[in-house]
């Protein structure tokens, strides 16, 4: 293994995380253009097809914290390449799917190596580089995964157009061998700071149990069977607090929530934050689409407005929660995002696209500065035996926010306007049902201002 020098290994350790963060957006945002194509190969209903996109989200969010837990342990670079080789099988295999079930089965292991690669590309940045640095480079990791959402409808509807929806799997492939490469022959050091503890596997698996019965109970609302099983992922909950305040060294340290405000508030934040505004692209994808009757394409370019400006303006917000307190920040990108959301909700058949667009900048820019002073929040809230556990909590928060705001949509959706397909005589229910969901999406983000508001300060924490 080649030997980096500090300066060297901070650039190193940029660069691999910068690739990782870009590819499971890059993979989601593209596989969204596709799944129509995916569809008429396998002669796929709705409810099938969003299972392509969910089974990824699902497995990531379950096992993003036992997985990042299991990087404290032993060791935040090996579980990292550990999940940039699953990643990468995973991506060559779905490529070659032969069916259905076969394709579903390799998204399921792609989220497991995309949990790797979350829970611990985070946590290995904030290791390297001091606090008076995160803040920018936090920022700069951020606008990886932006980048990745903004180049993932484009280029994603190009391989699908010329080369078939399997070249979208083929292309992670050698994308994912460069930060592999990278981290093996470049990156030197390890970083194991709970080495001498042992792994929770009974808490880990009640709190797979919760996840999954809530995650997926929600997503199934309100249907008799979606209430029963999101009520056994509650009681499921209260036995893994219970669970959990016992044991020595706990999947999800109960008293770490208790006992620091900045990190619990944080955290909800982003799970607000991340429940109010993922859905919003998905919704205007069907507006655009829909009601303005413009193309797939050029519903994608203009879709492209909102990560365009977050890839832009987090950098600068990472670096400005380094020199003003990341609350400060952060609240004031949460006000950005409810003015850009409640806009929304008043949108109609007349509304002119370039006020769609107006309104996509202000988006990406509210989101800008509330997620980068928000990640750096969090993780400078916490100690070095914890790094692990807190970017990989932190990204199931997203995980389980980006469900919980597509089960939003589905819930208004079913009261609405019913199971039926989307065609002109049924485009009034469907824009009340937006208006709807984008007003549901507004008070989450009004809640979220003032949560963000009381999280208190990071540096009276260190």
């Amino acid at each position: 293994m080649q030997i980096c020098d500090n300066s060297e290994i901070k650039k190193c350790a940029l660069i691999i995380a910068a690739l990782a963060s870009f590819l499971p957006p890059f993979m989601s945002a593209s596989i969204n253009i596709a799944l129509p194509a995916i569809g008429e190969e396998f002669s796929l209903d709705a409810v099938m097809l969003s299972w392509i996109a969910t089974s990824y989200l699902l497995a990531a969010a379950v096992f993003m914290v036992p997985l990042g837990r299991l990087a404290d342990i032993k060791g935040l670079k090996r579980i990292f390449i550990y999940g940039l080789v699953i990643y990468t099988i995973s991506s060559f295999l779905a490529s070659l799917a032969p069916s259905y079930v076969f394709l579903v089965v390799t998204r399921v292991i792609q989220g497991i190596g995309s949990a790797m690669l979350f829970g611990t590309s985070t946590a290995i940045l904030v290791n390297i580089f001091p606090l008076g640095e995160r803040g920018r480079v936090l920022g700069i990791n951020a606008s990886f995964v932006y980048l990745g959402l903004t180049l993932g409808p484009f280029i994603g509807g190009l391989l699908t157009q010329h080369l078939g929806w399997r070249s979208l799997f083929l292309v992670n492939v050698p994308l994912a061998l460069i930060p592999l490469m990278l981290t093996i022959w470049k990156l030197d050091g390890e970083w194991a700071d709970s080495k001498s503890e042992s792994f929770d596997l009974m808490g880990s698996i009640i709190y797979s149990l919760v996840l999954v019965c809530a995650m997926y109970g929600f997503s199934q609302l309100p249907d008799t069977k979606g209430i029963i099983i999101f009520l056994i992922g509650t009681a499921a909950l209260l036995i893994l607090i219970k669970w959990e305040s016992k044991v020595e060294f706990p999947i999800l340290d109960v008293k770490l929530y208790l006992n620091n405000r900045v990190y619990a508030i944080s955290n909800l934040a982003a799970l607000i934050n991340y429940s109010a505004t993922f859905g919003v692209g998905f919704l205007l994808s069907l507006y655009l689409q829909y009601i303005q009757g413009l193309e797939p394409a050029q519903a994608g370019l203009v879709l492209l407005i909102q990560p365009l400006v977050m890839t832009i303006f987090s950098p600068y917000s990472g670096k400005l929660s380094d020199r003003i307190e990341p609350r400060i920040v952060a609240t004031i990108g949460m006000v950005i995002t409810f003015i850009a959301v409640l806009l929304l909700a008043f949108i109609s058949s007349d509304t002119k696209i370039s006020m769609i667009v107006i309104d996509l900048m202000l988006l990406g820019i509210g989101l800008a500065f509330f997620i980068s002073p928000n990640t750096n929040a969090v993780m400078s809230s916490i100690n070095r035996k914890q790094y692990g556990v807190g970017s990989a909590t932190l990204a199931t928060m997203r995980l389980v926010g980006q469900v919980t705001s597509m089960g939003i949509i589905m819930l208004v959706f079913s009261i609405l306007l019913g199971k039926v397909e989307i065609t002109s005589e049924y485009y009034p229910l469907f824009l009340l049902s937006s208006k709807t969901a984008f007003t549901l999406f507004a008070i989450l983000c009004f809640i979220g201002i003032f949560t963000s508001m009381i999280r208190g300060s990071v540096r009276k924490i260190n």
